[in-house]
C-alpha cells in the first residue's frame, strides 16, 4: 500500500499539469462547480442527520469501449447512434467501500475495487490477458437529501489510485448516483463514474456499480432542546388563614374546615353555618341542620314516634303504654286489661262484699284435728260454699293462707301451717277446682291476729284465711 501511495504521489506530481491540459475539460470548473453545489445543498440542513460509519458491498462493471467512443465521436453522437456497451463487454468485478457522513449532505467514502480485465493501458500493446486490477478511491458524495428520506440523488467527485501488473497511476472519479433508505440505516447505492486519467499509465473508462451498505454504528437520540424557565408563579392566598386556599374557599373571609371547603361548622354536624338553621345544635342535613324534631317532647323523635303528638315511651314507639278496658289503668299494671276495674284492685273489677264475706265466713268454720293438718269433717259445708263460689265464678282465685300461735317451735309450726294450707287446697282440687286457681302459703308463727299470751288470742291466731281475687 506504501509504495502504490508513493508511486502515485510521484506521478500526480509529475504529469497532473501536462495531463489536465491535454484533456477537454476544465478541472478547475468542474471542481469548482461541485464544491458550490455541495455548499448549496448542505446549507439547506436544518438538523444533524450525518450517515453513520458504515460498510459496503458492491457489484461492478467496467466499461472502457463506451469511455472511447464519448472521446472520439462526442456524447451527442454516441446517444444519437446508440454506442453503448452491452454488459456482455464489461468487465465486472467486486468493490468494498467505507461511508461516513460529514454533513446531512455530504458523505466521505473510500472503496477498493477489484475485477480481471484487458486494461488498456494508452501507448502499451495488449497482449489480450485479463489480468487483476486493483483500484482504490476516495470520494465525496453530494447528496440532495439527508439519509433520513427514503431516496436521495448524489453527485460523486474525488480521487483514485490503480494498479494493473506494473503500472501504477491515478486518476479522477466524477459522477452520480442514487441512494435508498431501505431500512435500520441500510442502503441500496446505484453509481456510474466517469473516470479522468491523471497520469499517462490510466486509461479513460466508465464505472458502474451497484451494492448494498450498512451502518457499523448506533445513532444517539437526539437531545431535547431546553425548555425555557418557566413563568414566575404567584403564591396561593388565603385571606382568612384556615388553610384552604381562596380559590377553593367558599366562605374566604371566614375561618372554616377543609371538609367544608373553607366554611365554619359551631356545632360540628358537617353542615355549614351558613346553610345551618339550627348552628348551635348538630342536626341533620334533612333538616336544614336542624335535630329531629319531637312535638310530644317525649324524647322519642318523630322519625321513630307512632304517636307525634301525644307523649309516650320507647317500647311502644313514642305511644302510650295502652288501655285496652280504658279503666286508667294501663296494660301493664292492669291484671284485667280486658275489664275495667280500680287501680286499688290492680284494674280488675271488684268483686261483691257480699261474695267476699262468704268466702272471709267460710274460712272462719275450717277446724283440723289438734296439732294436725288433718280436716275435720265439720268443715266440708264451708269449703262446699266456696267451691260454689268458683265454679259460678271461673275468674276467681283463692289464695289460702295457714297461720299459727307460738305453741311449740318456729320452724314446725311453720311446717304445719304450710301441711293446713295444703289440705284446704287439696279438698278444693277435689272438688273440680283447677289447681292453677289455687295458692298454698305457709306463714307459721309470723302473722297473729291475737295476743299469744291468752287461750283466746292463741285460738284466733290457730287459722286458716281465703283471699278471693279476679286477677
Amino acid at each position: 500500500m506504501g509504495i502504490l501511495l508513493l508511486n502515485f504521489k510521484i506521478s500526480f506530481e509529475a504529469t497532473t499539469f501536462v495531463k489536465i491540459k491535454k484533456t477537454n475539460f476544465n478541472m478547475k470548473k468542474i471542481i469548482l462547480s461541485f464544491l458550490t453545489l455541495g455548499l448549496l445543498i448542505n446549507s439547506f440542513a436544518q438538523t444533524e442527520y450525518k450517515k453513520l460509519p458504515s460498510l459496503g458491498i458492491h457489484f461492478l462493471f467496467n466499461d472502457f469501449k463506451t469511455a472511447a467512443d464519448l472521446r472520439n465521436s462526442g456524447l451527442a453522437n454516441v446517444i444519437r447512434d446508440k454506442n453503448w456497451s452491452k454488459t456482455s463487454r464489461m468487465t465486472p468485478g467486486l468493490a468494498l467501500s467505507f461511508m461516513q457522513g460529514l454533513s446531512n449532505n455530504i458523505d466521505f467514502a473510500a472503496t477498493a475495487s477489484g475485477s480481471f480485465v484487458d486494461y488498456p493501458v494508452p501507448d502499451k500493446i495488449s497482449n489480450g490477458n485479463a489480468k487483476f486490477l486493483l483500484d482504490i478511491t476516495a470520494v465525496a458524495h453530494l447528496k440532495l437529501t439527508p439519509d433520513k428520506y427514503w431516496v436521495s440523488p448524489y453527485l460523486t467527485l474525488g480521487v483514485g489510485a490503480s494498479k494493473f501488473q506494473g503500472y501504477f497511476g491515478a486518476f479522477i472519479p466524477t459522477g452520480a448516483g442514487l441512494q435508498v433508505n431501505l431500512f435500520d440505516e441500510s442502503f441500496l447505492l446505484i453509481n456510474s463514474q466517469y473516470r479522468i486519467p491523471v497520469t499517462e499509465n490510466v486509461a479513460y473508462h466508465l464505472y458502474h456499480s451497484i451494492g448494498f451498505a450498512g451502518s457499523i454504528a448506533t445513532r444517539k437520540a437526539a437531545e431535547p432542546a431546553p425548555l425555557p424557565p418557566p413563568p414566575p408563579v404567584e403564591a396561593p392566598k388565603d385571606r382568612d388563614n384556615d388553610g384552604v386556599l381562596d380559590e377553593n374557599d367558599k366562605c374566604p373571609d371566614i375561618p372554616g374546615i377543609a371538609s367544608l371547603q373553607g366554611c365554619a361548622d359551631k356545632d360540628g354536624d358537617g353542615i355549614a353555618d351558613g346553610d345551618d338553621k339550627c348552628p348551635a345544635v348538630a342536626g341533620l342535613a334533612r333538616y336544614q341542620g336542624c335535630p329531629v324534631p319531637d312535638r310530644d317532647k317525649d324524647g322519642i323523635n318523630d322519625e321513630n314516634d307512632k304517636c307525634v303528638d301525644v307523649p309516650g315511651v320507647a317500647r311502644y314507639q313514642g305511644c302510650p303504654v295502652p288501655d285496652t278496658d280504658k279503666d286508667g289503668v294501663n296494660d301493664e299494671e292492669d291484671k284485667c286489661p280486658a275489664e275495667a276495674g280500680p287501680a286499688t284492685n290492680y284494674g280488675c273489677p271488684v268483686i261483691e262484699t257480699v261474695v267476699v264475706e262468704k268466702v272471709n265466713k267460710a274460712a272462719q268454720n275450717i277446724f283440723f284435728a289438734t296439732g294436725s293438718a288433718k280436716l275435720l269433717a265439720k268443715s266440708n259445708a264451708s269449703l262446699n260454699n266456696v267451691v260454689s263460689i268458683l265454679n259460678e265464678n271461673p275468674g276467681y282465685k283463692v289464695d289460702i293462707d295457714g297461720h299459727t300461735d307460738i305453741t311449740g317451735s318456729p320452724e314446725k309450726n311453720q311446717v304445719l301451717s304450710e301441711a293446713r294450707a295444703n289440705s284446704v287446697k287439696t279438698y278444693l282440687v277435689s272438688k273440680g277446682i283447677a289447681e292453677s286457681r289455687l295458692i298454698a302459703t305457709g306463714y307459721g308463727i309470723d302473722k297473729p291476729i291475737a295476743d299469744n299470751k291468752t287461750a283466746a288470742g292463741r285460738s284466733k291466731n290457730r287459722r286458716v284465711e281465703m283471699k278471693l281475687r279476679n286477677y
